[in-house]
C-alpha cells in the first residue's frame, strides 16, 4: 500500500493491535513495550514512524458507554492505567523509529439520553487526564493530543469530551488539540477553526475523514473540505505543526483501494493549496480588492492541476494507475483468504 502513495507515510496503530506470542495475553491495563516489537521492525525496514492509540473501546470494561468517566472506580482506574501504559509504548515507538509519536485520546464516552448530571463524568474525566498525565514522557518525542466529539451512535445526547471540555483542558496542560473533520455539527466546518486553533497552540493535530450525515468515516475525497483544510494549513504557514492522519474505514470496497484513495487525495489537496498564488491573495484581500480576488478563485478551477499531480507521481516513482495493482492482489492474495 506504501508503495502506492506518493511522499512520506507514517503508521497509525491502536493498543488493540498488539501481538502476542502463542499462549501469551496481556489485557489493556497491562500491555507493555514488547506487545509491539513486531510493529516496530515493520516500520524500520520500511524507515517510518508510529503514531499511537489507546483503545477506550471494544472491550469488557467498557460498562454503560463509560471508560475513563465512569462512577465505578475499577473501571475507570482500569483505563486509567491503560493510558499510563499507551503512554510508555509512544515513546518506546519514538526511541525506536527515531521519529516522534502522536499519541491521541479520545473516549466514546456519554449518554444515549438526557443526563442528570453533565458535571461529574466530566469532572472524573479530566481527573484520569491528569492521572494518565502524569507519568513522566519526552515532550519532545511523544505528543499527546485529545479529540473531540459532539455526539455517537448510543450518545446521542451527551458526549463527556466535548469539543469545549477538550478545548480547555489542551490550554491548561499544554498538550495538543486533536480535531475530526467528523466530529461536529453538521453546519460546523474544520477548515474555519484551523486559523484560530494554530493562533493558541503550538501543534494542531487533525484526523482528516469524510462524513455522510453524521461521523460515519467514509473514504476520504479530494472534495471541497479536504481541499478548504489543506488551504488554510498552507495559508497559515503550517505544514511543520500540523499533524495530519486520515480516518477512515468502509469494508464495503476493497481496503486497500481505500486506503490509498483516501491518502492521495489529501496530498491532492495539499499539492492543490500550495500551487495557490496565496502571497497575491492576501494582499488582494488587505487592499479590499475583492473582484479581483473572486476572479483568481474562479480561474484556479480550472487550472490544469491535474499534470503537475501526474509529474508528482512521476517524480516520486508512484504509479499513476493503482487500480490495477490492487485489483490483481484482491484477486491474487485477498480472495485466497476466504
Amino acid at each position: 500500500m506504501i508503495s502506492l502513495v506518493p511522499g512520506k507515510s507514517k503508521l497509525n496503530l491502536h493498543a488493540s493491535y498488539a501481538i502476542f506470542e502463542e499462549g501469551e495475553f496481556a489485557d489493556r491495563n497491562a500491555l507493555l513495550p514488547k506487545h509491539f516489537s513486531k510493529w516496530v521492525e515493520f516500520a524500520k525496514e520500511r524507515k517510518i514512524g508510529i503514531d499511537f492509540n489507546p483503545t477506550f473501546f471494544s472491550h469488557p470494561m467498557v460498562k454503560e458507554n463509560l471508560t475513563l468517566s465512569s462512577p465505578d472506580e475499577a473501571v475507570r482506574t482500569f483505563w486509567v492505567e491503560h493510558g499510563k501504559r499507551c503512554l510508555e509504548i509512544a515513546e518506546y515507538f519514538a526511541n525506536e523509529t527515531g521519529v516522534p509519536c502522536v499519541m491521541n485520546i479520545w473516549i466514546p464516552d456519554g449518554y444515549k439520553d438526557i443526563p442528570a448530571d453533565r458535571l461529574s463524568p466530566r469532572a472524573r474525566f479530566k481527573k484520569s487526564l491528569d492521572e494518565i498525565l502524569s507519568v513522566p514522557y519526552d515532550k519532545e518525542k511523544v505528543f499527546v493530543t485529545l479529540e473531540s466529539k459532539v455526539f455517537g451512535i448510543g450518545l446521542e445526547s451527551y458526549t463527556v469530551g466535548s469539543a469545549e471540555f477538550c478545548m480547555n483542558y489542551v490550554a491548561q496542560k499544554g498538550i495538543t488539540p486533536l480535531m475530526d473533520n467528523g466530529h461536529y455539527h453538521p453546519t460546523e466546518v474544520v477548515s474555519d477553526k484551523i486559523s484560530s486553533m494554530l493562533l493558541f497552540n503550538e501543534k494542531l493535530a487533525l484526523h482528516i475523514t469524510r462524513g455522510v450525515r453524521w461521523d460515519s468515516d467514509h473514504v476520504v475525497l479530494f472534495d471541497d473540505e479536504t481541499k478548504e483544510i489543506a488551504k488554510e494549513i498552507v495559508r497559515a504557514n503550517a505544514l511543520d505543526r500540523v499533524f495530519i492522519a486520515t480516518d477512515y474505514f468502509d469494508a464495503s470496497i476493497n481496503r486497500i483501494s481505500a486506503w490509498v484513495t483516501g491518502i492521495r487525495s489529501v496530498r491532492k489537496a495539499l499539492l492543490y493549496a500550495l500551487l495557490e498564488p496565496n502571497e497575491r491573495m492576501k494582499k488582494l484581500q488587505n487592499e479590499a480588492d475583492f473582484t479581483s480576488l473572486m476572479v483568481i478563485h474562479e480561474e484556479l478551477k480550472t487550472m490544469p492541476f491535474g499534470d503537475v499531480w501526474d509529474e508528482y507521481l512521476k517524480r516520486t516513482n508512484t504509479p499513476a494507475d493503482y487500480l490495477t495493482e490492487v485489483k490483481e492482489y484482491e484477486k491474487e492474495v485477498l480472495e485466497q483468504r476466504k
